[in-house]
């Protein structure tokens, strides 16, 4: 990682933090990348890295009509590596194409490209909790938890992107390289045990209360569907009396 005394405000020359997503001084974005290369922090206002030379691998491209989902304000295209997304410059949220979010979570170049090499402190939760429309198709987003267990909460349509707060993306980025798909996909194989245990144990107490010894010997498609599979249903959605 470069050392933060390197990196130095683009507008006002002052030296600035590795943490600090504005110059404490000017108030200037500064908005870090890092090097496809080695992975060192530099600013988006540099060519090459600092620490192994090798060229940028961010490009700011035009505006768009799109806008911020959280601002309003207009969104800017920026291509990183080889992944294109939109920026707010007022707020530094950052939307993603499904296609692409969906991209850089199997992709680990395209990880890289995007991961930010700063602290990923989280930003502080709102008491409020608002809904935001989609940049592509204006309706309300779901809030859906990255992974269920990242703690990262993002606005998603399900049909057009995913919309993330500053730092939200770098935190995404951080859970994947920290083994945390894994631990989703850990808990999802658990849940599907978990259900089945459930549908064994009911099919042995309506065996039970059929009188037979083996669950599966006398319970036809009918007897299965109206009863166990009901029944099951219920257990499964609290709904059970």
């Amino acid at each position: 990682m470069t050392d933060a005394a390197s990196l130095h405000c683009p507008n006002c020359g002052a030296a600035v933090g590795s943490d600090a997503p504005r110059c404490p001084y000017c108030q200037a974005r500064l908005a870090k990348i890092s090097c496809g290369n080695c992975f060192a922090l530099m600013l988006d206002s540099s060519d090459f890295c600092p620490k192994c030379g090798s060229p940028r691998a961010r490009a700011a491209g035009q505006g768009t009509s799109a806008r911020c989902p959280a601002c309003k304000k207009e969104l800017q295209q920026v291509t990183v590596g080889a992944t294109a997304v939109m920026e707010c410059a007022a707020c530094d949220g950052v939307w993603v194409d499904g296609d692409v979010f969906e991209r850089i979570v199997a992709d680990r170049e395209a990880q890289a490209a995007v991961l930010h090499r700063f602290s990923p402190n989280r930003q502080p939760l709102s008491a409020r909790i608002r809904y935001r429309p989609c940049v592509r198709c204006g309706k309300m987003m779901n809030r859906v938890n990255f992974g269920r267990v990242s703690g990262t909460v993002v606005d998603v349509c399900r049909g057009h992107g995913t919309y993330l707060d500053a730092g939200e993306l770098h935190q995404i980025v951080a859970f994947i390289h920290a083994g945390g798909l894994e631990k989703t996909r850990a808990l999802q194989v658990e849940e599907m045990r978990e259900q089945e245990r459930r549908l064994r144990a009911l099919e042995e107490r309506a065996a039970r209360d059929r009188g037979i010894n083996s669950p599966h010997a006398s319970l036809s498609g009918g007897e299965w569907a109206g009863g166990a599979v009901i029944e099951l249903i219920s257990l499964i959605t609290g709904r059970s009396g």
